[in-house]
């Protein structure tokens, strides 16, 4: 089954219960976390998910594009993140395998990301403590982006390296993802789609998930 994480980067945030309510029929809630030194913007942190987590049941999918995310993966978790997701390209294979040993270790899924410009073999030091790989399908740091196409052949490499190292893991798309895009993702093996501006600017969200989820 296709799951569906729409990003609240996208949500009105004076507004954000309701927004996040309004996505109620969806799989995850996309947290995008960004310190404006990782990623050029600044978003959310630590408080706000801990704000959001009880006016939803659904699972929060915290990305977090930040440098050095070792440093603050444990509190995310104790803020009520059940997905905690990491770039690879943030800190050292060594810090990067220990964010991930927390995440465990706090009783969550941990996950790794990809930039568009890092290849998929990236991914292989951390493939088997993995439960989720994030590829995205645009430059992070902003909402709102080009779907960038050329960036399937990745999807579909890290999908093989999923089947046959993995099988249990994952895989995300973030990154332009429309009613359209959306097919191209789950055609190259992708199964979690991320979708912001495309959901929460449709006249009918619901109609837009069950769109989404195909």
């Amino acid at each position: 089954m296709i799951k569906i994480a729409p990003s609240i980067l996208s949500a009105d945030f004076a507004n954000l219960q309701r927004d996040i309510e309004a996505i109620s029929t969806a799989d995850y809630v996309h947290v995008d976390v960004m310190d404006g030194l990782f990623v050029p913007n600044i978003t959310i942190g630590i408080p706000v998910v801990k704000s959001i987590r009880p006016v939803t049941a659904l699972p929060l999918d915290v990305h977090l594009m930040i440098d050095r995310p070792v440093r603050y993966v444990e509190q995310f978790c104790d803020a009520g993140a059940d997905i905690v997701t990491c770039h690879v390209e943030a800190d050292t294979e060594e810090n990067t395998l220990a964010a991930l040993e927390k995440i465990r270790a706090r009783g969550k899924r941990a996950g790794v990301v990809v930039k568009p410009r890092t290849p998929a073999s990236a991914v292989l030091p951390f493939i088997d403590r993995v439960d989720m790989i994030l590829v995205m399908t645009v430059e992070p740091g902003f909402g709102g982006q080009k779907f960038m196409a050329d960036m399937m052949p990745k999807v579909a490499r890290i999908r093989s390296y999923i089947d046959a190292l993995n099988p249990g893991c994952e895989l995300e798309v973030d990154g332009g993802v429309d009613p359209v895009t959306a097919r191209v993702c789950t055609a190259s093996g992708a199964n979690v789609l991320v979708a912001g501006s495309s959901v929460y600017k449709a006249p009918d969200i619901p109609a837009r998930i069950r769109e989404l989820r195909g």
